[in-house]
């Protein structure tokens, strides 16, 4: 993989030694670079207040950190499926955008972040009316220029899903940025059964941790018994949504939050979706289902991994270089 210009102009040609999709996935969440992450993101944080937004049939946690001076704009971020507010990526993305003088919002979706007490229902991926709730709340409570909505993973498929009703709820956005989005959901639970172990085992437990914690914070609602029975994500998923979600079964849900056939096609805020040719996650042939309006550009790297993009042994971000041209071009 030589160095090749993608459609922002930003070359992405890690060390050889780097280039590995496994590599550049794994490393995305390795614990020096949530230490990296953090250090960097200590102006951010040390004054960063706690909120909770009422979101009609919900109450969401987000943290905000206010601009130093006169704000751009604000900056919404979206973690992945069992990451939160506190995920080196989401740092990472509010340390830069708050150094470029945005207020930053960063949110946790319902069950994360130890947020399991807030609400009685259970997280699943297709709740977005709380999620478009939340972010035109923030946006409301925090006035700015401009509002930026930046998700990854499953955040970005929220941050895609968010733009493209925006409108019906009066919600105005002037910038999306999804990374690595989930397209298609049946694809990305194929590709995590039967790809490298890690990534099933890895999202197997937290999932698990999360799903005890809030059987203790309802323990008259929720018994789950032993969670271990379920060897797979595709059975766990299958149980919890026949008998916590209105979808009758498991393919209904998946297609409930795809982003695949028409689901973009009325997209009108102006977005940028950023995905790695060897996502081990996230099949990159799903890209030709998904629809693609005017609004919508899309920036394909030839590597990167899953929210990888890991360019140099200094554990440096080709994201953050992304990201910075979408700021500036907006401020």
């Amino acid at each position: 993989m030589s160095g090749v210009l993608d459609t922002a102009g930003l070359v992405f040609d890690p060390p050889r030694l780097l280039r590995h999709a496994h590599v550049q996935s794994l490393l995305g969440s390795w614990p020096v670079r949530d230490w990296l992450a953090r250090r960097r993101a200590a102006a951010l944080l040390s004054v960063s207040t706690a909120e909770i937004l009422d979101c009609g049939d919900a109450r969401l946690l987000g943290y905000y950190s206010p601009s130093a001076g006169r704000p751009k704009g604000l900056v919404v971020l979206l973690h992945g499926w069992e990451g939160s507010a506190d995920s080196q990526y989401i740092l990472s993305a509010g340390a830069l955008a708050h150094g470029l003088g945005y207020g930053v919002f960063r949110l946790n979706f319902r069950d994360h972040g130890n947020t399991h007490a807030l609400n009685e229902g259970l997280f699943h991926s297709c709740r977005l009316d709380e999620v478009v709730r939340a972010v035109a709340e923030a946006a409301a409570r925090h006035p700015a220029p401009r509002v930026v909505l930046i998700g990854y993973s499953l955040g970005g498929n929220f941050a895609l899903r968010v733009a493209a009703v925006a409108p019906s709820y009066g919600l105005t956005l002037d910038r999306v940025i999804a990374i690595c989005p989930v397209l298609r959901p049946h694809s990305t639970m194929q590709a995590l059964e039967s790809g490298l172990w890690i990534y099933r085992h890895y999202f197997l437990r937290r999932w698990r941790r999360s799903l005890r914690a809030k059987a203790a914070a309802f323990p008259k609602l929720y018994d789950f018994g032993r969670l271990e029975r379920f060897r797979t994500l595709t059975e766990t998923t299958a149980y919890f949504v026949e008998r916590y979600t209105e979808f009758p079964d498991l393919d209904a849900y998946l297609n409930g939050y795809s982003l695949t056939g028409d689901r973009l096609a009325g997209l009108e805020v102006p977005a940028r979706m950023i995905v790695a040719e060897d996502d081990p996650v996230i099949p990159i042939a799903d890209l030709a289902a998904v629809a693609r309006p005017p609004a919508l550009e899309i920036t394909r790297a030839p590597g990167g991994g899953h929210c990888g993009f890991v360019e140099d042994f200094f554990l440096g971000c080709w994201l953050d270089r992304q990201l910075r041209t979408e700021l500036d071009v907006l401020g």
